[in-house]
């Protein structure tokens, strides 16, 4: 099943590992709009947030139980490849015996694993922007940026992001 939340649980990610030095992204953002959707989705809300140099915007979907986002507060977040070929148990945060090396996943409080279903080009501004959708079980995320830093996104990949207030 492609939507695992994970917070501050044992995970194993069906077997893969997370490339902790192979970050897609990695920025501070902060937060803007967060809209509590009503009906039958009432229990989530689409977030609305931009890096701290005004470069990089961003929309997610996230369930407000699973972890709570507020307008005007800054989070650092993530998006790691995931290592299929490579898995190594020292990348699984609470994996590990007590006593063990910890993950570098630790220091995060969020984690979801999804999957990039769309890369593509946006020229409607004065600048050009790379805008990047990932689907993680359902739920939605548009990240559009700079194409240089969004270049390492490619149609297909398993992605995990990470996210921790500041």
């Amino acid at each position: 099943m492609l939507f695992s939340v994970l917070r501050k649980v044992n995970f194993l990610f069906g077997g893969f590992a997370v490339k902790m030095d192979a970050f897609h992204f990695d920025d501070v953002i902060k937060v803007h709009k967060v809209n509590f959707n009503g009906s039958k989705y009432d229990k989530v809300s689409r977030i609305e947030a931009e890096s701290q140099d005004g470069n990089t915007f961003c929309q997610l979907v996230i369930i407000r139980e699973l972890y709570s986002v507020h307008p005007n507060e800054l989070y650092r977040m993530v998006i790691s490849e995931v290592d299929k070929e490579n898995p190594d148990e020292s990348d699984f945060a609470g994996y590990l015996p007590e006593g063990k090396q910890k993950s570098p996943a630790d220091q995060f409080e969020f984690i979801m694993q999804g999957k990039v279903y769309n890369v593509s080009t946006d020229t409607s501004g004065s600048d050009t922007k790379a805008v990047v959708h990932i689907s993680f079980g359902g739920l939605q995320f548009m990240l559009k940026s700079d194409p240089a830093k969004l270049q390492r996104f490619k149609r297909g990949q398993r992605v995990l992001l990470l996210m921790t207030k500041v």
